[in-house]
């Protein structure tokens, strides 16, 4: 060490030194975002465009689930409120936005599942 160098400008030598420059210490910084952004903003960004364009799709006849749990049948669609049959005589206007999902969507999959897992039982 030159005894003539001051102490901060040392330390700035040394820092500039490594391979990535002043910004070595925010790559891993960086790495975590971008890890976080992939696994989960894109993903759920992706579930609310699909969301968005199922509800833009409704039409009379489907079965669907509000977010408060009601299940019911679309009776009509007026602008941003739907009419929902959820029961015989019982009909309610829900806002487009509080319509969750289809109805029968979750269950099909659940069924498919539970039909291969039976198969592959019976094979054995």
């Amino acid at each position: 060490m030159n005894p003539f160098l001051e102490p901060t400008t040392f330390l700035a030598l040394q820092a500039s030194s490594s391979p990535f420059g002043a910004l070595g210490g925010f790559i891993p910084m960086i790495l975590i975002f971008v890890i976080f952004y992939v696994v989960l903003m894109l993903p759920m960004q992706r579930q609310r465009k699909a969301l968005a364009q199922m509800i833009e799709n409704l039409k009379k006849g489907d079965k669907v689930i509000t977010s408060g749990g009601l299940y019911g049948e679309v009776t009509a669609v007026d602008g941003p409120t739907v009419l929902l049959r959820i029961a015989d005589n019982v009909r309610v206007r829900v806002a487009k936005s509080a319509i969750s999902g289809l109805e029968g969507t979750p269950e099909k999959t659940e069924k498919a599942d539970k039909g291969d897992k039976s198969d592959k039982g019976s094979n054995s």
